[in-house]
């Protein structure tokens, strides 16, 4: 595991230069684990019983957690948005997670925390604008015209500080980590490593995971609810 983000090959095409880099490629192999598993999940809740048990009884209660944390804190008005946000707490998790095995983590990479944020600002102005109208514009310019440019610069922060706190968070584990293997001696770097990655890309990456996501979901229901 490096600090530095990797670029491995450089494609040509058509005089346009295209960086495959690390973080691409960890994205790629965490996605297709995503998708092999819900694959999995698929196939085998093909047989779907009335009274779950087992497997099945274990992906209900995973997915009704999630639902009932979502549902508390968005409200079950935008149940729609909540598969969405089921898919980013599980990118993010297991981007912690697979840092256990030696897979740089994606999201020690701002382009990744920032194209997530991204998504979360433009559900923000989307469902402000379908849900508040002008109301939500007209917020922009409160309590005084003057302050618009503020307001806008307020909005536009939401998404860079939402970026940064999560690329930050993972980043600091993974140089811990990467200096921790790079001055320790051979016969140390088995064992006392187990308790930093629990803490950094389990404990720490769950909690970093449930930040994020939790933001996100308060930023929405601000921008779209208009009890608030």
């Amino acid at each position: 595991m490096d600090i530095g983000v990797k670029t491995l090959w450089v494609l040509n095409i058509a005089g346009i230069e295209i960086w495959i880099t690390e973080t691409i490629v960890n994205t790629w192999i965490i996605m297709f684990f995503l998708m092999a598993l819900a694959l999995i999940v698929r196939i085998r809740l093909r047989r779907f019983q009335e009274i779950p048990t087992g497997f099945q009884n274990a992906v209900e209660a995973v997915v009704e957690a999630f639902d009932s944390f979502a549902a508390s804190t968005l409200g079950e008005k935008f149940s729609y948005l909540f598969p969405w946000f089921f898919m980013a707490f599980a990118f993010i998790l297991s981007s912690s997670l697979f840092s256990i095995v030696g897979l740089r983590a994606p999201t020690a990479d701002w382009t990744t925390t920032a194209a997530l944020a991204l998504a979360t600002f433009m559900f923000m102005f989307l469902l402000g604008i379908k849900y508040r109208k002008g109301s939500y514009l007209k917020s922009l310019i409160e309590p005084h015209p003057v302050f618009f440019p503020m307001n806008v610069l307020g909005e536009l922060a939401k998404p860079v500080a939402l970026s940064f706190r999560l690329f930050g968070n993972v980043l600091s584990g993974t140089i811990i980590l990467t200096l921790y293997y790079a001055l320790t001696p051979l016969f140390v770097q088995f064992g006392p490593p187990a308790l930093l990655h629990g803490f950094f890309d389990v404990l720490f990456g769950g909690l970093q995971t449930y930040i994020f996501v939790i933001i996100s979901l308060m930023y929405i229901k601000i921008a779209a609810d208009s009890e608030w």
